[in-house]
Order: C-alpha cells, then sequence, then structure tokens
C-alpha cells in the first residue's frame, strides 16, 4: 500500500482543478519501459523526443517540457536522477540535463516491487490513469507509452489510500438518464443508432473530467456519438459558452468524411437536452476549454 499512496500523492500537485499529469506520465513512460527491457536507466537526451510527443497529445494545452518532470518527480521517492558519471542532477534545465548526460530510473525498491508483483504494478498503472485521465483515452495512452494494455483493463483498486483523496461520486444510471435528456442522439451530429432495443455508439462525455472533481449530472455530462467523445476528449472539439462548437485549428483532416464529420461542425450550435433538464454548466464548459481544448479554434463558415 505505501508505493499505491506515494502514487496517489501525485495527484495532489494540481492546483484549483488545473491539469499537470506530467509526472504521472512520466511514470507511465517508465513503467512500459520496464515492462519492454527490464530495469534499465532512462537517459534524458534519448528519451526527451518521446515524451515530449507524450506530454503533447495527453498533457493539457499548455505545453511542459520533458525537463521539469524528469528532475522533480524525485522529490516523490518513486524515481532517481543523477549524471552520467553518478553525481547529482543539476536541475531541471534542459540543456544541463543534457549536458551532464542526466538518466533517471525507478526508485529500485519501487521497480523491484512491480517487478515481483504484477498485481501492484497493475493497481499502479491504474490508480496514474484514474487520477488523470478520462476512461475513453486509457488504451491511447497505454499504447503510447508502451505500458501493456491488459493493465488498464483488468486491474481494479477499490480504495487508493485510507482516507484518501476526496472524489466526486460516480452515478452508476449517468449513461441512462444522459440517454433520456439528449433523446438518444448525440449532441453534436445528431446520430442515433440501434440494435435490438439497445443503443449503441453513443456515450457520456465529461466537460470537467471525473479525475478533477467532475460530476456525474447533468450540468457535467453530454451524450455523444463514440468518435465525437474521443474528440472531444482528445481535444479537437470543444464548445463554449454560448453553446456553439468549436474544433481545433491542429486539426488535419484531407478526406471529405473529415470534412463531414469533424471540420464541418465548427460553429454550429450544440444540440440541447429535452425540456425539463438541465444544460451543461459555463463553469464546466470552460474547464474543457482551458485544460482540454487545443487551442485555437478554426473560424467557422
Amino acid at each position: 500500500m505505501e508505493w499505491l499512496e506515494r502514487v496517489t500523492r501525485l495527484r495532489r500537485w494540481t492546483r484549483g482543478g488545473e491539469r499537470d499529469p506530467h509526472k504521472a506520465l512520466l511514470l507511465l513512460y517508465a513503467i512500459g519501459q520496464l515492462q519492454r527491457t527490464g530495469y534499465k536507466p532512462i537517459r534524458f537526451r534519448e528519451t526527451e523526443q518521446a515524451l515530449d510527443l507524450l506530454f503533447a497529445e495527453f498533457g493539457p494545452p499548455k505545453l511542459v517540457g520533458p525537463a521539469l518532470p524528469f528532475h522533480h518527480l524525485a522529490s516523490d521517492g518513486l524515481w532517481e536522477v543523477a549524471t552520467g558519471v553518478g553525481g547529482p542532477c543539476p536541475g531541471a534545465d534542459r540543456e544541463l540535463l543534457i549536458a551532464g548526460d542526466v538518466h533517471g530510473r525507478l526508485a529500485p525498491a519501487f521497480a523491484k516491487e512491480m517487478l515481483a508483483d504484477p498485481v501492484l504494478m497493475a493497481q499502479i498503472v491504474r490508480v496514474l490513469l484514474d487520477t488523470n485521465f478520462e476512461p475513453s483515452l486509457h488504451m491511447d495512452l497505454c499504447a503510447a507509452a508502451g505500458v501493456m494494455p491488459e493493465v488498464a483493463q483488468t486491474a481494479t483498486v477499490a480504495k487508493y489510500v485510507e482516507g484518501g483523496l476526496p472524489r466526486s461520486a460516480r452515478d452508476p444510471m449517468i449513461r441512462q438518464k444522459i440517454l433520456v435528456a439528449y433523446d438518444c442522439r448525440c449532441a453534436f451530429c445528431g446520430y442515433e443508432g440501434w440494435i435490438g432495443n439497445s443503443v449503441i455508439g453513443l456515450e457520456v462525455a465529461r466537460l470537467r473530467w471525473w479525475a478533477f472533481e467532475g460530476r456525474d449530472d447533468m450540468s457535467n455530462c453530454l451524450c455523444l456519438c463514440t468518435l465525437h467523445h474521443r474528440l472531444f476528449d482528445k481535444g479537437v472539439l470543444g464548445i463554449v459558452g454560448s453553446g456553439k462548437i468549436i474544433v481545433s485549428r491542429h486539426f488535419v483532416g484531407t478526406t471529405d468524411a473529415s470534412r463531414d464529420y469533424v471540420l464541418d461542425l465548427s460553429g454550429r450550435t450544440v444540440r440541447p437536452p429535452q425540456p425539463g433538464f438541465a444544460k451543461p454548466d459555463v463553469r464546466n464548459i470552460d474547464w474543457h476549454t482551458r485544460q482540454v481544448f487545443r487551442g485555437p479554434p478554426r473560424r467557422s463558415g
């Protein structure tokens, strides 16, 4: 439980609802390396590009380079850093990390226990995922970090730490409520689909993520099709307080399908829930715009 508690405390570095998953991303990358190649030091100069890509894809819109977490993660007791000749880390400056041929590695006792106990490793990965990212991103993140994907699917952690971090309650009926509120249609494109009596391809998308006190209620949730849910959580799509859909200028799509399903959404009005159901709260919309959406938005029309 000691290691789970230490990993969970990484989440406390966030303030005011801001996303700061960079230590978690570095740990996931290191665990992926541990699974694939065994316990070996990770050279900053050889890893910087891979971490840059990982941070850009799964971090918040405000980009942070890997030098800061590479150095500062050592303060959490899970990671060690040293120069190529065994000296202390020269700091979080990128040029000094390269010049000193700085290496990082998981703390030896931490790595040893994870290698000896696959269940613990799976729990560690699951805590890092659950306390930093929406579930729709877990499999993509495991693939990008090199973590065996079955870890994210099979690990369960009922309680991270005794008296742990405050969490908003999950509502097991939220999908049914959202489907009713949005008349079983995607709020972005209007898609509906059934097989027998089952609705398919429609999901609950949260504006403010559950890991950051986002609640399972009407003020924080939308009904989106699987495609638009994934793009919403990746920051390709967003909405503004006026109810208009925005599309990231960073998104590139050259086919007719990309235009029809993504680019042409820019400027459209989000389908509201049926009368009598609460609309998304502008505070949750603002959180998604600041912490997830990859601005600036494309010009509509």
